[in-house]
């Protein structure tokens, strides 16, 4: 009788773990894909500038709890997440697909809640919604966005470039999100015991905002360009 063959679960591997088990073996075959897996995001060249491409997938009960995130608020956050990464390369997002998995429990009202949130992140960045796709889900509500953005070749950022002896910034301060979950996981669970307790959120609006409503940071991208700051190209 043959073995059967051993299982691997995919807690002992973690996210970026599976994410280089599942793409080790892919070989680019386009010349104009310039970087592919590996990165913040992908970039692809087609004429005098650069494509930059990410995708980022957000889950109920994994990645957001609506018992204390807002639609309007998820939509706009959702949104933000994926403007990020397109800032991280350097680059300026100019354009996003949305596309959604919802079940029933959902109503027409509360998805159009969470677009307003989308359409004012599109709105406050510049930035243009030119499709998506929607469908049914058995359970809860799973959003996976697109952004595309374009830089001048030469200028992307790679998260190899960092060398030796190089001096590392950080924009704005670290934290303040982290904080902001725990003080909403920490009432949530109050409310779990007592509905009728009120939360205790006044005085706290900075870490909330931040964990509920952060920025993608396309001010520090602009003023890199206007200083004249470059990354080093990969070699």
């Amino acid at each position: 009788m043959s073995k059967e063959k051993q299982q691997t679960s995919i807690s002992e591997l973690g996210e970026f773990g599976l994410i280089d088990r599942l793409t080790k073996d892919i070989q680019l075959k386009n010349k104009s894909t310039i970087k592919g897996v590996g990165d913040d995001a992908a970039i692809l060249e087609y004429g005098e500038k650069q494509i930059v491409v990410s995708s980022d997938l957000l889950t109920e009960g994994i990645h957001f709890n609506l018992m204390y995130v807002p639609l309007k608020h998820l939509g706009y956050k959702a949104v933000i997440v994926n403007l990020s990464d397109v800032c991280a390369m350097n680059a300026i997002p100019k354009q996003i697909v949305v596309n959604i998995a919802v079940s029933g429990k959902y109503s027409v009202e509360a998805i159009e809640e969470l677009y307003s949130g989308i359409h004012m992140a599109c709105e406050k960045y510049g930035v243009d919604l030119v499709g998506g796709d929607t469908t049914s889900s058995l359970t809860g509500l799973t959003i996976s966005i697109t952004v595309l953005g374009e830089i001048e070749k030469g200028n992307a950022v790679f998260r190899s470039g960092a060398k030796r002896n190089d001096l590392l910034c950080i924009t704005g301060d670290l934290g303040g999100a982290y904080m902001g979950l725990q003080l909403l996981e920490r009432e949530n669970e109050v409310y779990k015991v007592d509905p009728n307790m009120q939360p205790q959120l006044a005085g706290y609006d900075y870490i909330l905002q931040r964990q509920l409503r952060p920025e993608a940071r396309v001010d520090i991208v602009s003023a890199f360009q206007k200083m004249g700051i470059k990354s080093n190209p990969l070699r």
